[in-house]
């Protein structure tokens, strides 16, 4: 993930009352936006992105504020402004937009399942609840530095200090037991 990118570069000034809620990506019904957008909470609730269910989204939630998909530094500066990352979906199988919340340094507040149970620190870097407006109540507690901080063990960096660490580990243990051909 890129973290120069996705950083703590905090851009104030949204439209709306604090704290800011925030959710990014594709916008369909197995995204499960539903169950973040119905939730009674105070703040202001942020869709950015763009799909199928969107026109229905603004129609049953006025009171939301719809933004189009954004990307880059733009989008990265609009997670940056927000409270808490709320990530409503139950069935992604990896959420690397979870990653991208924290790098900025906005805990994420998620359901316990797959997606989110592989990438959040439970306690630092986010709340996983079935109950979303707890796990809601719950990232807003958490301090953003040290979401930034494990979000920083994932970058790009890492992630292939981490592959050629383990590649270097697996040619030496096939030349140690003479799996692997030399000329």
């Amino acid at each position: 993930m890129d973290t120069d990118l996705f950083n703590s570069h905090r851009v104030t000034g949204l439209p709306g009352e604090s704290p800011v809620l925030m959710y990014t990506e594709r916008v369909a019904v197995e995204k499960n936006i539903d169950a973040f957008l119905a939730l009674d909470v105070p703040g202001t609730k942020y869709v950015v992105g763009d799909g199928p269910a969107m026109a229905t989204l603004t129609r049953r939630y006025p009171d939301v504020v719809f933004a189009e998909a954004l990307h880059g530094e733009v989008l990265a500066q609009r997670i940056a402004s927000a409270d808490v990352f709320v990530f409503p979906s139950r069935t992604d199988t990896f959420g690397l937009v979870l990653l991208e919340a924290m790098a900025c340094g906005v805990p994420v507040a998620a359901y316990p399942v797959s997606a989110p149970i592989d990438v959040v620190n439970l306690g630092v870097t986010g709340c996983l609840d079935e109950d979303p407006g707890r796990a809601v109540e719950g990232a807003m507690q958490l301090d953003g530095d040290r979401c930034r901080e494990f979000a920083l063990r994932h970058s790009w960096e890492a992630a292939t200090e981490q592959f050629m660490a383990n590649a270097t580990i697996g040619f030496a243990d096939r030349l140690c037991q003479g799996r692997l051909r030399t000329g």
